[in-house]
């Protein structure tokens, strides 16, 4: 196991833990350990040099942690008595989030999270927050690391089975099949048929209608959330083969749960800060389909990144529907005048046919 001299070096597992000490690591200097159990391994930190280290939630002996800590470590101890991690090494998946759907929505930990931040505001609870949106901040920039993500961003309210939820779906598949990872929202409507297209990106786009008309059934998350998700693992029990996608959806809307078709998703209890991260993560273009308030604080969020961004930077802002986006809510022409004599210009669009929506971003 090698480390490029003068890197800090994140240590998310006591088999990375293990293996680095196997190697003949005399010295915990630059090693970031985060979230470990290490309570088994109070002999082998004794013999480590201890200064320049920093220890992020891990479990560890009263003693060794003070003996840790006398030796010059940096040592953030274990938060009791919150349903979260604060110092998660890996982003949520669905089936993290939804534990105890089975019993009920309220049981599972998407909902106890929300109970337990709406609880109080006191400083124990936002700092935890602040924490935890840190961690995830990091995991999700080691998952994003080498892929290609493309944002597709569009309403909350979009019903499954209806047209423009199975357009959303066969766009997502197909980007996906171009080798693009789609990253969402990571909410219900527009966001969750997405990242069901793109989870079944590697089946034949037939498998959509299918699907779909099984979701159907609940259309909505209301009136029963429970409906809602029971509906969607169903659909992910039937096709078990997904490709992975990414949701940044957050805590401050409670009432919106996060769709289960994300196979990776960073969840915030900040909505700025989740809303500048799935922007800035989309390096290979956004697709904007219609959608209210949201939807139009994204395109103009994603505009202002493009307005001074470096030419060699911008990167591709397809808005899809042109009777919505210049007449229903008409944010293009606004959009296409800030763009004017920009870099930005180019990389704008308007678009009906979704068909067109590949090639302007550069597959298909």
């Amino acid at each position: 196991m090698r480390h490029e001299r003068g890197r800090t070096i994140e240590v998310e597992s006591l088999e990375q833990f293990d293996a680095l000490v196997a190697d003949g690591a005399t010295s915990m200097s630059g090693w970031h350990l985060q979230a470990v159990d290490l309570r088994d391994r109070a002999e082998v930190l004794a013999r480590l040099s201890a200064s320049g280290s920093l220890l992020l939630g891990c479990a560890l002996h009263h003693d060794a942690e003070a003996d840790l800590r006398a030796r010059g470590a940096l040592v953030f101890p274990a938060v009791p008595d919150t349903p979260v991690n604060p110092y998660r090494s890996s982003l949520y998946t669905p089936f993290e989030l939804y534990e105890g759907l089975d019993r009920s929505y309220p049981d599972t930990l998407d909902a106890r999270v929300y109970a337990w931040a709406q609880a109080s505001d006191d400083l124990d609870r936002t700092l935890v927050q602040a924490l935890h949106d840190h961690a995830v901040d990091d995991a999700l920039r080691d998952h994003a690391g080498g892929r290609r993500l493309v944002g597709m961003m569009g309403g909350h309210a979009l019903a499954r089975g209806s047209e423009g939820y199975v357009e959303a779906a066969r766009l997502a598949h197909s980007l996906t099949g171009a080798g693009l990872t789609v990253s969402t929202g990571g909410g219900p409507g527009a966001m969750e048929a997405a990242n069901l297209g793109a989870y079944l990106g590697g089946y034949d786009p037939s498998v959509i209608n299918e699907a779909v008309e099984g979701l159907a059934r609940a259309p909505g998350f209301t009136p029963s959330i429970e409906e809602w998700a029971r509906a969607a693992f169903e659909v992910l029990e039937r096709w078990p083969e997904g490709r992975s996608s990414l949701g940044i959806p957050t805590w401050h809307y409670g009432h919106e749960p996060p769709n289960p078709f994300a196979s990776h998703i960073a969840k915030y209890f900040k909505n700025a800060i989740r809303e500048d991260v799935l922007l800035h993560v989309c390096s290979d273009g956004i697709v904007f389909l219609p959608g209210a308030g949201g939807t139009v604080q994204e395109i103009f969020q994603d505009a202002c990144e493009n307005y001074y961004a470096d030419p060699a930077t911008v990167a591709p802002m397809v808005l899809v529907g042109v009777e919505y986006w210049t007449r229903t809510l008409p944010a293009s022409p606004l959009l296409e005048t800030l763009a004017r004599d920009r870099a930005m210009a180019s990389v704008v669009h308007l678009v009906d046919d979704l068909s067109d929506v590949p090639p302007l971003l550069g597959v298909g």
